[in-house]
């Protein structure tokens, strides 16, 4: 007789009905409410800036108030037994405050990328995670996307050869070229930690380097072509105000890889993204992987973030160079990912790869905390030079 393993006790941190981005609501909530999510979580209990806003939150998304406990104060969720797992969703200054308390108190935890608004921070909380035992995820999901597992399968079958270079060329970071709205004005100043390059920049590198294997050097030329950011309030629709930014606009990111089963010793990587939207007609993201026998290129026409898992993206074209003919090659999502909006696909893949990890007592197929310091370590290497 098979004993049915219980759901995974769940508190979420920064599900609100009033999130400058939503990701809580748009990418967990989705996943966790569905069929697949029910089946493996619980959601016991919400953590926002104050118990009433967690009871606002819980109101807005339509939960069972008599089964979730609501808090303000991230130590009292760490002391709650009825919580197994803390996801934070909350902006990145707040990242570290939020989950330590719940780190020590020995919790697994999933906090969204990136870790901490800083390395040392992230290094903290790695530290304290391995003391007290608990597992860490953090949502870097662009490993866990199909179009990542369909092209390290292309790449290891040789159908292109031995990888020579790969290029990308990237739009996106915010909505618009020139102004911020007035929640993601802190994207411009740099100690938050929540800004273009942190997130945009490093979830593309991070799926690039899940594909083709992590780079051995990568150093950035970074630029601010607009230096003076328009804020627009969202509730008036109008330009509130003028700030400086601290972060580049233009950032062109140029690596190695050393020799593997799929690169060629001293293989490239040339990366270029601007923030805001393209030149008009022009896709949001081109991606190419040059080999010995055949190129591969990927275009998401919309959306720059294809680490979400935008369905522009889902055609993989290949040209043979001996044949000079080009194939097209589609993925596709598993069944349960289908019935999900788009943002929560990913995402759900990482739930998913939790459970795997954890009932199976395999190496997790998750970006854990130990990874996101070194992802850390590599945005601080983009970094060294620049000067606002």
């Amino acid at each position: 007789m098979t004993t049915q393993t219980p759901p995974i006790r769940v508190g979420l941190i920064g599900l609100s009905a009033s999130a400058a981005t939503a990701w809580a609501a748009n990418a967990h909530l989705p996943y966790l409410l569905s069929p697949t999510g029910r089946s493996r979580y619980t959601i016991t209990a919400l953590l926002n800036s104050s118990t009433s806003a967690a009871e606002r939150a819980v109101a807005a998304y339509n939960l069972h108030p008599s089964q979730i406990k609501t808090y303000g104060d991230p130590a009292a969720l760490a002391a709650d037994p009825s919580v197994d797992l803390v996801v934070c969703n909350t902006r990145v200054d707040t990242h570290f405050d939020t989950v330590l308390p719940s780190v020590k108190a020995g919790k697994d935890v999933f906090v969204e990328w990136p870790l901490a608004h800083d390395t040392h921070h992230a290094r903290v909380l790695a530290e304290e995670i391995k003391k007290a035992g608990g597992r860490g995820i953090v949502g870097l999901q662009g490993g866990a996307a199909p179009v990542a597992a369909k092209l390290r399968q292309l790449l290891e079958e040789g159908r292109i050869g031995k990888v020579l270079s790969s290029e990308l060329r990237v739009f996106g970071g915010t909505n618009d070229r020139a102004e911020l709205p007035d929640k993601l004005a802190y994207f411009a100043e740099r100690k938050y930690g929540g800004n273009i390059v942190a997130i945009g920049v490093m979830h593309t590198l991070h799926l690039v380097q899940s594909v083709l294997g992590d780079l051995a050097s990568a150093k950035a030329d970074l630029h601010l072509q607009r230096p003076e950011i328009p804020i627009r309030d969202t509730s008036s629709n109008t330009i509130t105000r003028t700030i400086q930014s601290e972060i580049p606009d233009l950032i062109l990111v140029s690596g190695r890889w050393d020799e593997s089963s799929i690169t060629q010793k001293n293989a490239t990587l040339h990366y270029r993204t601007r923030r805001g939207q393209p030149f008009s007609g022009e896709p949001a993201l081109q991606w190419t992987i040059h080999g010995e026998k055949g190129e591969i290129r990927i275009v998401s026409r919309d959306m720059g973030f294809i680490h979400v898992g935008n369905p522009s993206a889902r055609v993989i074209e290949i040209h043979d160079f001996a044949t000079n003919t080009v194939d097209k090659v589609e993925w596709d999502w598993e069944k349960w990912q289908q019935e999900l909006p788009v943002p929560a696909r990913n995402i759900g893949s990482l739930y998913e790869a939790f459970v795997e990890a954890k009932k199976s007592g395999t190496p997790p197929r998750y970006v854990t905390f130990d990874d996101a310091v070194r992802r850390h370590e590599q945005l601080d290497g983009l970094f060294a030079d620049w000067k606002p």
